[in-house]
Order: C-alpha cells, then sequence, then structure tokens
C-alpha cells in the first residue's frame, strides 16, 4: 500500500476592518461595472474546457494546482457594501485581516461569500477564477482566507478548468474560470509535521526531513508555467503535497550524498486505458557522478490522481 502524508484541510478565514481598510487590503481598484455571476448549476459540465487525450475521446481539463486564494472586490457596489457590513461588525482591537474574516464569518454575510471574486494566484501571479460547483463549498473559500495570512500558507486547488471569465466578472481580469470540488488550505509547517520522520539504522534520525522536503517542495512547484493544470503538472503537485514515500526517498538521498539534478514525467509503458505517467527523480552522487534513478507511477485520468505503485528503482530503456 502507497504511503501518503496525512494533510487535512483546516479551516482558515479571513475579515476586514473599517471602512478605508476593506478596500486596502484586498487591494482593490473596483470599477461601475455590472457584476457577473456565474452558476455551476447553470450546465452538466460547468463550461469545462474539453481537451482530446490522444485517443480521439474528449475529456474535460482538469486542475490540480497550488497556491494561495485571495478574495477580491469585483465591483464597486460589492466593495461598498461589504464596508457597510463591516461598520455594523465589532470590530474592536482586530487587524484589517481578521476584521475580514470575522465579517465573512458571520452567518448574516454569507451573500458577501458569493458577490466576492475569489482569485487563485501561483506565485504571486493571478492563475484562476475560483467558483464552486457546489454553492455548499464556498465555505472552502471563506476558510482559505486566513485571519493571520502567513508566507508559508498553501492552498491546494481540485477543480475542472472552464472558459475565461468576461471582464465584468472580477473587475477587469480575463483568466480562465476553475469550477473546484476539494481546496485544501494547510501552512508548510502542517505538511511537514505530517511526514514521517527519515530512517537511519532502524531509529528516527534526530533530524527531521524539513530541509530536504523544503528544497523539493520549491524546486518543483517553481517549475517553469506550473499552473496545475496539465497531466505531468498535476502529477508532480499531488506527490507534492500527498505522497510522503517522495519526500523520504529524497531525504535519504541527500543523506548519502547524492543530489537531485532531475525530474522528468513521462508516459508509463503500461498505460493503456488509464492516463497513468511515470515520474522519474534523478540523483547524482556528489563525489563518483554515479546517477541513480527511482520513480513512482500517478494516474492522472479522472479529476482526482492517485499513487499507482510507491518509489522504485527505473532503469532506462
Amino acid at each position: 500500500m502507497e504511503t501518503e502524508s496525512n494533510i487535512q484541510p483546516t479551516n482558515h478565514p479571513e475579515v476586514l476592518n473599517a471602512a478605508q481598510p476593506v478596500a486596502a487590503v484586498v487591494n482593490s481598484n473596483a470599477a461601475t461595472a455590472r457584476h457577473a455571476h456565474v452558476s455551476p448549476a447553470a450546465c452538466a459540465n460547468c463550461g469545462a474546457t474539453m481537451e482530446s487525450n490522444g485517443t480521439g475521446i474528449v475529456q474535460p481539463s482538469f486542475v490540480f494546482a497550488i497556491g494561495r486564494v485571495e478574495m477580491r472586490f469585483g465591483t464597486l457596489g460589492v466593495e461598498k457594501e461589504f464596508t457597510q457590513a463591516t461598520g455594523r461588525a465589532d470590530t474592536k482591537g482586530l487587524t484589517d485581516r481578521e476584521a475580514i474574516h470575522a465579517v465573512l464569518s458571520v452567518d448574516a454575510n454569507r451573500y458577501l461569500i458569493r458577490q466576492v471574486c475569489w482569485v487563485f494566484t501561483i506565485e504571486g501571479l493571478e492563475t484562476y477564477i475560483l467558483v464552486p460547483k457546489d454553492p455548499a463549498d464556498y465555505d472552502q473559500l471563506r476558510d482559505a482566507v486566513r485571519p493571520r495570512p502567513s508566507p508559508l500558507d498553501v492552498d491546494v486547488v481540485i477543480g475542472v478548468r472552464g472558459p475565461i471569465a468576461p471582464p465584468e466578472m472580477c473587475n477587469g481580469l480575463t483568466i480562465p474560470i476553475v469550477f473546484f470540488d476539494q481546496i485544501y488550505s494547510f501552512d508548510r509547517d502542517a505538511l511537514w509535521k505530517a511526514l514521517p520522520q527519515a530512517k537511519q539504522g532502524g531509529r528516527a534520525k534526530a533530524n527531521d526531513n524539513t530541509t530536504s522536503a523544503e528544497e523539493l517542495f520549491d524546486r518543483i512547484k517553481l517549475m517553469a508555467d506550473n499552473a496545475g493544470s496539465t497531466d505531468e503538472h498535476r502529477a508532480l503537485n499531488y506527490l507534492l503535497v500527498r505522497s510522503a514515500d517522495v519526500y523520504d526517498k529524497v531525504a535519504t538521498a541527500f543523506g548519502r550524498e547524492a543530489s537531485l539534478t532531475a525530474v522528468d514525467v513521462q508516459p508509463s509503458s503500461l498505460s493503456s486505458t488509464r492516463n497513468v505517467l511515470d515520474v522519474i527523480f534523478s540523483f547524482t552522487d556528489r563525489k563518483t557522478d554515479v546517477i541513480e534513478k527511482l520513480f513512482t507511477r500517478v494516474d492522472v485520468t479522472e479529476e482526482f490522481p492517485f499513487l499507482v505503485t510507491k518509489m522504485s528503482p527505473y532503469f532506462d530503456r
């Protein structure tokens, strides 16, 4: 059985203070354009972008992305309404972010969660506009807005990529819409703590895997154009947040003085009716330059990827 990390989505929200802070914190220049609302129930496939898998079968374009969820005001009217709701709330002693979270957490203000615009950023770039398939999942968006944000915060979005948003939907942003099924919100420390300790001589090493885990996480997340929309990037992002085995093998390689020199993704030779990818990690001995390769298989046929095999030696064919 494959080993997976036990990261659970945490509930973090985020809220605002008085009239001025509301606009400042969300960084809105909302125009007076009419707010465009997208209803996930409007069509069976939620307007999903369709693409061919090479077999002539057209399927939805899935997304498994790592980044940050941000709240924005799509129009000036929504911004002013949020400001009024903030004025009615008790925000004494709260920071701007804590005030925003407090306002969104009040049941009477739940309508505001549906009216604001939810933007997913990757490395600071606005990449997707998020819309839940199920209206009940607006709570996942609210919880992704932390009252005390940290640079270590991580959000993972799993869903289906839809069409480009119209300019009036989110204050002029024309980026793809993602209709999501799941959002995981946590911080890096929670991820590192969920990883098993590296073993040495049958005992857990006093030094944990945090350093090697941070390096692996950053290197894969920063790979060029990793928007989590291609099968290759979905497989890599899945391993980053769900496979403890990968982190353990990388830490073990560092322990024997080997460097991680390459990460490659290619279709598996066993892939037939399923879309299975081989993720290959290359390690080079720092003294002898001997290269060792390990790989794991990930099935990305459907919206939710899963492990097919655990990490094992890979031999070039």
